[in-house]
């Protein structure tokens, strides 16, 4: 290899106790451009290795002890990327080959061939020099991934705040056609999730319920507005239409992976505890823990909410109700948390103030 194709002046560990033997290679490696280092022990080479940076080393392992081939495992734990070739007296496959699985490159038998030994240190070197390379470009590529990574999750964040907010937008839409319902998934959302962590729920659970609470009635844009407006009782069919409320609210928010549970909240949240609810006739356990709040959290509101259709209860009345519900309709469980929030007034204050507006 010519000099200039060779990465300048590489140190070579030179690991020899024959003087003569490794004087004559220190000064044949010096010639050809490199700059070597000698040592004359397995011993004073682990020393040398622990206080500099070697690209190759020659071990003579007939110089580093009863077990020579040892040295070849200890420096590669110092130095993983150093590129080592062994010399021995002993013309030995099974020694060659454990050499060379103990990570040495090339097993050479003395007497050394310079000549040979240069081919073969260029070669280790070039061998060296591809690995770091791949290295490189190795660490390279993960950071790059990890910052694409990033980049995409801010981006998905960003993409998943759009979308709420679009919905969100949409509801306060449609509660605006019908002033008696404005309000109401805002008071709904906060109320589910104040129940929620009223119930211990974990952390996801309860932003899951406030999610649902924010959009469980976006099913309405699919409902005839003569049906959502009527003032009086509703026909056989006419309730049979409003039920689908909960099954279209499903159908537009399934494509928001991100919402996790609040999805199944959102459908499953006119379900009733003893099995006579919508759309899937799910009864106690089966129905989701946040469509079970949710559930009592509306119910509370739209008795507590002044509505042209009836009177508006007090906290209090609207507790005794619920609890004549529990068992049938909601779950004894939740109702006892609804109890609890409303008792310490966590939600009193703030449902009164939006029901006023």
């Amino acid at each position: 290899m010519a000099e200039n194709d060779r990465a300048p002046a590489e140190k070579v560990l030179v690991v020899v106790g024959d003087e003569g033997t490794r004087c004559s290679i220190e000064g044949f490696l010096k010639e050809n451009g490199y700059r070597p280092h000698g040592a004359t022990s397995g011993a004073e080479a682990i020393t040398k290795l622990n206080q500099q940076r070697y690209a190759l080393s020659l071990m003579d392992i007939d110089s580093c002890g009863a077990k020579g081939a040892e040295i070849v495992p200890k420096a590669l734990e110092i130095d993983p990327d150093l590129a080592i070739l062994v010399l021995s007296e002993v013309n030995d496959a099974t020694n060659a080959a454990i050499c060379l699985q103990l990570g040495a490159y090339e097993y050479l038998t003395k007497p050394v061939d310079l000549e040979r030994m240069l081919a073969t240190v260029e070669r280790a070197l070039r061998h060296r020099g591809t690995q770091l390379q791949t290295q490189e470009i190795s660490a390279w590529l993960k950071q790059e991934l990890v910052a694409r990574t990033r980049e995409l999750e801010r981006e998905r964040t960003k993409l998943e705040q759009v979308n709420v907010a679009t919905l969100s937008v949409l509801i306060n839409v449609l509660e605006a056609k019908y002033p008696d319902f404005v309000g109401h998934s805002v008071r709904v959302a906060e109320m589910s999730a104040t129940i929620a962590d009223e119930m211990r729920l974990p952390d996801d659970d309860i932003e899951a319920v406030r999610a649902a609470g924010r959009l469980h009635d976006i099913g309405r844009v699919g409902i005839r507005d003569a049906v959502l407006s009527k003032k009086g009782p509703l026909t056989p069919d006419e309730q049979k239409h409003i039920r689908e409320q909960v099954t279209i609210g499903f159908q537009i928010l399934s494509p928001l992976e991100h919402l996790g549970a609040a999805r199944g909240y959102v459908r499953s949240h006119h379900e009733h505890w003893d099995g006579t609810g919508y759309p899937d006739g799910l009864k106690g356990e089966q129905i989701p823990v946040g469509a079970r709040i949710l559930c009592a959290a509306e119910i509370y509101d739209a008795i507590t909410s002044p509505r042209p259709y009836q009177e508006k209860l007090s906290p209090e009345k609207a507790l005794e109700l619920m609890y004549r519900l529990a068992g049938q309709v909601l779950d004894r469980r939740v109702v006892d948390a609804v109890t609890r929030v409303v008792e310490r007034h966590k939600m009193l204050v703030f449902v009164e103030g939006e029901q006023g507006r």
